[in-house]
């Protein structure tokens, strides 16, 4: 049994925010994977599924960002979970927009959910960070995460967002390697090396070969007089 969360602020007034990329990605795996309804349960909302072969409950806390590791703990107790069995995903203002990586433990750097998290349920469980990128400066970070995605990132968020789909199932296996491959694939796909390189320049056409000089059949006689006409 895995618990994967999604951090995040509820209410439609937070959806789009960048803060809640993490209910995001929890959002797109039931829809793609067939979980079932979402439930009020745990000072949340939980939805349970299966990823290949790992069953799996997803998790939005409805206890705000701040104080996500309630709702958390309540669930983990509930499934008789360790920390080791829980997958958070989050936004992560260190990392560029559409960058993903994952790590197990470690501190919390500042983001009130992990903090939360770190205080109910250790530092041991493993964390999908989302890249949001940064806003250059600290007094601009806290209405920089409350702001929703503009516009021209919906292409590169729903990559992301496709990406975290088809890779849930590796993750919920312990592959991490195989969930940023499937995620890369999406996000940074590899180019075709069937196009032709514009930038080439075309081939000289060759030249026709000169004709071959005729063979001499005069006589060494006949060669002096001519030298001489």
């Amino acid at each position: 049994m895995r618990l994967f969360v999604g951090l995040g602020n509820p209410g439609q007034k937070y959806a789009g925010n960048r803060h809640n990329i993490g209910f995001m990605a929890v959002d797109r795996i039931a829809a793609d994977h067939g979980f079932g309804p979402w439930r009020a349960k745990f000072q949340g909302l939980v939805s349970e599924g299966r990823l290949g072969t790992e069953r799996v409950a997803l998790l939005k806390p409805g206890t705000f960002m701040n104080l996500s590791g309630q709702s958390v703990g309540e669930a983990m107790r509930f499934y008789k979970l360790e920390p080791g069995d829980v997958t958070v995903f989050h936004d992560e203002l260190d990392l560029a927009p559409g960058k993903v990586r994952v790590k197990t433990g470690g501190g919390h750097a500042g983001h009130n959910g992990l903090r939360s998290l770190h205080q109910h349920i250790g530092e041991g469980y493993e964390r999908v960070r989302l890249g949001i990128g940064h806003p250059g400066h600290k007094d601009r970070v806290s209405p920089y995460v409350l702001s929703d995605f503009a516009k021209a990132e919906a292409g590169w968020l729903d990559d992301l967002m496709r990406g975290i789909s088809d890779g849930a199932a590796a993750l919920a296996a312990g592959d991490a390697t195989r969930f940023m491959n499937a995620v890369s694939l999406r996000t940074a796909p590899p180019r075709s090396s069937g196009r032709a390189d514009s930038t080439a320049k075309p081939e000289a056409p060759a030249k026709a070969a000169e004709p071959a000089p005729e063979e001499d059949t005069r006589s060494p006689l006949q060669r002096l007089m001519d030298r001489f006409r």
